[in-house]
């Protein structure tokens, strides 16, 4: 159970990280209004206390966490962008989750 806890911050805070920047990245480049930059302002500030509930330090947090960013993006983009990824994307999406495995859940000594 724990491990889907884990999983599912780190899915949330994801979301909120990539769908704040997007939100303002919508508002600058693509002439939105002001509320959609508003809005991703708001769901950065929640991705920034979303981390906060791992049970992990600040630094392992942010580790694990750039592994799942980097799979978010990838994904996020193909769905939302309409971005393709090519072989290369995937396996360095797989590296990242095998990183992520590796650093959160290897067996310590």
């Amino acid at each position: 159970m724990e491990i889907l806890k884990v999983l599912s911050l780190f899915t949330l805070a994801g979301l909120c990280e990539i769908g704040g920047g997007y939100l303002i990245w919508r508002w600058l480049k693509a002439d939105q209004p002001l509320w959609t930059g508003l809005l991703g302002a708001l769901l950065l500030v929640v991705y920034g206390w979303v981390a906060t509930l791992q049970n992990t330090s600040f630094g392992k947090t942010y580790a694990v966490y750039g592994g799942v960013f980097v799979v978010m993006s990838i994904a996020w983009a193909w769905y939302v962008d309409g971005f393709r990824p090519d072989r290369f994307d995937v396996v360095g999406g797989i590296i990242c989750f095998v990183g992520i495995g590796i650093i959160l859940f290897w067996p310590r000594a």
